[in-house]
């Protein structure tokens, strides 16, 4: 009788245990990655990157830099090369539909050379 409710509380600590650390571990990442955008840093990024082995198209949606996306938040610390390999990294689709040339425009960031980028690649398609 007391079996069953140990291996249950048993087994749902180790699983509170497995999970734990990977929640840490991805916001550390985020916040990496974050470091690498505002520091302007493409090589270091494409490293961490790599070392993930990860694509920057499958988590540019999951990673949030100050409550902004990436690109956006490199046209905030004027990270033109870091903001030049993510835009390269994503889907023209995307890039035209989520509305970060409209955004750039009206935060004044016209004179931008990311911005020209960005146009170059939305208008790509894909």
């Amino acid at each position: 009788m007391r079996l069953l409710p140990t291996l249950f509380c048993g087994a749902a600590v180790t699983l509170s245990l497995l999970t734990a650390p990977v929640a840490v571990a991805d916001d550390q990442l985020a916040a990496s990655i974050c470091d690498y955008v505002a520091a302007d840093d493409k090589s270091r990024l494409r490293k961490v990157l790599s070392d993930y082995r990860l694509r920057l198209r499958n988590i540019y949606d999951g990673v949030v830099c100050d409550g902004e996306s990436m690109i956006r938040y490199a046209f905030k610390k004027e990270a033109v090369d870091v903001g030049e390999f993510i835009v390269k990294q994503l889907p023209g689709s995307s890039i035209s539909g989520s509305g970060d040339i409209d955004w750039a425009e009206s935060n004044g960031f016209s004179a931008s050379p990311l911005l020209a980028v960005l146009k170059s690649r939305a208008g790509d398609g894909d």
